[in-house]
């Protein structure tokens, strides 16, 4: 009995041994998966992805919706998985100028649009948008806005009027038509009663020029033409134009105006949701409206000068708008800023910000770069107009 007794002890002894061995055993494994896990966080995670739900101000067939999307599958591509947005066009959840609301209560996470269509919010925001810029382009209005304090001024502008975003400015916009008419324009009294579509403070430029001026979002331009609720309308470029259908209602397009010569679109996200991103996610967010922004520029580029020639097989025709128009419209542009400046201190500190910005930028750009349509009409035999 005391030979099984005593056996019985040393197995104990031993099994107790084998015991502890295995814990300190998976201890350490422990101990070394966390290690790893702390090394290589990524390969350990295994966590869903984010899902953002977004909205354009867009209709589907618009090369702008295209554009939306195209940031869209940027992010989602460049986020590997972890954050996963969708984009909507116009009207999916809310009508289009219901956009910054929505983005703002949370109703939806974000949205593609552009700064003008919350032009009656706070007037000042359309300076982004609208006018013409001390002669910039909308490159260098991205420039200003990056590198010359206007991101600063349009995030006190938004907090002003309580807007709940983060806003991104993307996407330079080459110089918007004049308009469509029914006839051409040829002096500024033709525009006198004229029902004419626009946004932005081109409604009171185009209005102070005598014009009855009705804002609508790109998918309603067009049928309103059509039932003669409006004598002409401006979009924005060939391709959009084309799309929408102008070439069904109208005939006549005139180029060039300082109504809209350097716009750009806006991204925005709703600033709870977007300051709850993790920091790497929030990184990809900021180059891939970038790197959207880039390739926005350079498919628009290919797209509109192709449907610019596709435009007159559709029977277009092509003015260009007088000088004396053009002129006019910066007289009076002068003075529709001058009185906002009186009343709106936000608006007068943007104007200024932008003017001294524009003031160095515009010299070293007309000083450094060459005159384009001269070498143009030397290589194409172009005459000069």
């Amino acid at each position: 009995m005391k030979k099984i007794a005593k056996s019985g002890g040393i197995a104990s002894k031993v099994k107790s041994a084998l015991s502890r061995r295995k814990f300190f055993g998976r201890a350490a494994a422990g101990t070394a998966a966390a290690t790893a896990a702390m090394a290589f966080p990524a390969i350990t995670r295994a966590q869903g992805p984010i899902n953002l739900r977004f909205q354009s101000t867009w209709p589907t067939v618009d090369i702008f919706q295209e554009y939306a999307v195209d940031f869209t599958t940027k992010v989602n591509d460049m986020a590997g998985g972890d954050l996963k947005l969708e984009m909507l066009p116009a009207g999916a959840v809310v009508p289009a100028f219901g956009l910054l609301d929505a983005v703002s209560k949370g109703t939806l996470d974000g949205g593609h649009g552009v700064l003008g269509y919350n032009y009656g919010k706070q007037n000042a925001l359309a300076l982004f948008s609208s006018g013409p810029a001390f002669g910039m382009d909308a490159n260098m209005i991205l420039a200003w806005h990056k590198y010359g304090g206007g991101k600063e001024l349009l995030d006190k502008l938004y907090a002003s009027i309580g807007g709940n975003v983060v806003t991104f400015l993307t996407g330079p916009m080459a110089t918007q038509p004049f308009g469509w008419f029914k006839k051409p324009i040829t002096k500024v009294e033709d525009l006198k009663g004229l029902k004419f579509r626009t946004n932005g403070l081109a409604i009171d430029l185009f209005t102070e020029m005598g014009a009855a001026v009705n804002a609508l979002p790109g998918g309603e331009i067009v049928p309103a033409l059509d039932r003669g609720l409006l004598d002409g309308a401006e979009f924005n470029n060939a391709t959009s134009d084309r799309l929408l259908g102008f070439p069904d209602v109208s005939k006549v397009c005139m180029l060039q105006s300082f109504h809209q010569s350097a716009e750009t679109f806006e991204i925005i996200f709703n600033k709870d949701k977007y300051n709850g991103l993790p920091k790497t996610l929030q990184s990809i967010i900021a180059n891939a409206v970038e790197a959207a922004s880039a390739d926005m520029s350079w498919k628009a580029i290919d797209r509109y000068s192709k449907d610019y020639i596709n435009l007159q097989k559709d029977g277009v025709k092509f003015y260009k708008t007088p000088d004396s128009i053009l002129r006019e419209q910066l007289v009076v542009w002068d003075r529709i800023v001058a009185k906002k400046s009186e009343t709106n201190p936000l608006f007068k500190e943007i104007e200024a910000s932008q003017r001294a910005f524009a003031a160095r930028a515009m010299a070293w750009d007309m000083d450094t770069n060459n005159n384009r349509r001269m070498a143009y009409n030397h290589y194409f035999g172009r005459k000069q107009s």
